[in-house]
């Protein structure tokens, strides 16, 4: 039914559609694929009329590490990659934003960068508790068009926003259940996130789907206010020497 590459495996269980970032072995970092992917999820999500409500999480030890390496060296050098990228980027925020069911996150490990965008624009929140949350884009020379900046000035305040934002600040899952960056901070979030779902699904589904469509209304007019100029300014930055060389030496330090 979903047409998702490898790297994103959607599971159905009933009602409850599970999202896995399934790129273990590389912490789920994101590739182009899984960013296409990503940005082909959720309309795909919507339009499945039998699916009530949704969990994402990351196999393996990580929800996700954010940016592949190797990605981002390729994104400082080709230009329609980098324009198919940022398009997508569009795509992803404002397909999550607007997904009709319900998305709770069972953040089981890490979340960076587009990890850390994927647990902000998700509906409920379960970490780990050695899980933790960071966007780190600006310490790699980006604007973070899809990152925290988008929607963290509805969950915290601008202060922290920007100290997060600026900083790459790791933010423990106890510290994001305080901020409200999280709901839960629980032993096995994945067991408790579709345990929610679930409770969810069983739901008189119009009420859910409209109350969820009636808050969000506040996020999406939140991110449409800033996603041009964030877009734009990210693609600038990745053009830019400081990005190139901090990627040159990241990648050279992996290897």
């Amino acid at each position: 039914m979903y047409d998702m590459p490898e790297e994103i495996d959607v599971r159905a269980d009933g009602s409850l559609r599970i999202i896995t970032l399934n790129r273990p072995d590389a912490l789920n970092a994101v590739n182009d694929d899984l960013h296409h992917g990503l940005a082909q999820l959720w309309p795909q999500l919507t339009a499945d009329r039998s699916a009530r409500a949704a969990v994402i999480t990351g196999a393996g030890k990580a929800f996700s590490a954010g940016g592949d390496f190797a990605y981002l060296a390729e994104l400082a050098q080709d230009a329609d990659l980098r324009a198919k990228t940022i398009a997508d980027g569009r795509e992803l925020v404002i397909g999550m934003a607007r997904c009709r069911i319900p998305v709770i996150a069972a953040v089981n490990g890490p979340a960076v960068g587009l990890g850390c965008s994927l647990v902000a624009l998700s509906d409920i929140v379960y970490m780990a508790e050695n899980a933790y949350l960071a966007d780190p884009h600006v310490q790699v020379g980006l604007v973070a068009a899809d990152g925290g900046p988008l929607t963290w000035p509805l969950q915290i305040s601008l202060l922290q926003t920007k100290e997060f934002a600026l900083l790459g600040t790791r933010i423990p899952a106890e510290r994001a259940l305080a901020l409200g960056l999280a709901n839960h901070v629980v032993a096995d979030p994945l067991t408790e996130a579709l345990a929610a779902a679930k409770k969810i699904s069983e739901l008189p589904q119009k009420a859910v789907e409209s109350t969820k469509r009636l808050v969000n209304i506040h996020l999406e007019r939140a991110i449409l206010a800033s996603l041009d100029y964030a877009m734009s300014a990210e693609d600038l930055t990745f053009q830019s020497d400081d990005f190139r060389a901090n990627i040159a030496r990241l990648t050279a330090k992996k290897c």
